[in-house]
């Protein structure tokens, strides 16, 4: 084969791998274009935009979209689910969620949209490595309580990602950080509200994202949903 031939092949080849390549960048999705899917959950967050979700009515500019994530960054403000699976009673979520040195926030469930404040009704699933107030992820806030040691000891961190699952079945709560139970609470019948602030009981509604503080920068993806009978 002549050294021409030979040039030419080696042309053809680096053509054939530099569309290959193209193609494959071009028909690869982005955790921003694909949101995680897992069998008989449905996604709550499209990864690129707010389509689902209300802020309140104060510090808005505290939630963005960043890169297929949900970040709050800024003064208090929840944003609040209004999709189409909303109220919910029985569920399973999940979501995966990373803080940052010194940061807070926190995942409301059976709660109701309010324009400002902290939600009054239904619970908060924690949101809390590192920040001062000594309820940490996973907690049932003021209702069963994790403490840092725990989250130590599962090797729990800031700037990395970890999984929280929420399941409500009947009167049952069970809170779940990386596939391990750290809340197991079952709910007495008839309870009494927590005080005239905070209604902390069960009944229906939807998920809440906060943001706590303009220290607290704190990331939410793949957040999905899976309604239970």
């Amino acid at each position: 084969m002549t050294s021409l031939s030979l040039r030419s092949l080696s042309q053809t080849c680096c053509l054939l791998v530099i569309a290959t390549a193209i193609a494959c960048i071009s028909t690869t999705p982005t955790s921003a274009q694909q949101p995680k899917t897992e069998d008989g959950f449905t996604s709550i967050f499209d990864g690129k935009t707010l389509e689902g979700w209300k802020k309140a009515a104060e510090n808005e500019d505290a939630w963005k979209v960043d890169d297929g994530k949900l970040m709050c960054d800024g003064e208090r403000c929840h944003l609040f689910y209004s999709g189409p699976l909303a109220p919910m009673k029985n569920f399973h979520f999940k979501a995966e969620v990373m803080t940052t040195p010194g940061s807070n926030a926190g995942i409301y469930f059976h709660t109701k949209y309010q324009d400002t404040g902290w939600p009054k009704h239904g619970f908060e699933c924690q949101v809390n490595v590192s920040h001062k107030d000594p309820k940490k992820t996973s907690s049932l806030y003021s209702v069963e309580n994790v403490d840092a040691k725990t989250l130590a000891d599962m090797n729990v961190k800031d700037n990395e990602w970890y999984t929280q699952e929420i399941i409500v079945q009947g009167r049952r709560i069970q809170l779940i950080v990386n596939g391990k139970t750290l809340v197991d609470y079952t709910e007495a019948e008839n309870k009494e509200p927590f005080d005239k602030n905070f209604e902390r009981r069960l009944g229906e509604g939807t998920f809440a994202l906060q943001a706590h503080d303009p220290k607290s920068k704190v990331y939410f993806r793949n957040l999905r949903v899976k309604k239970l009978d």
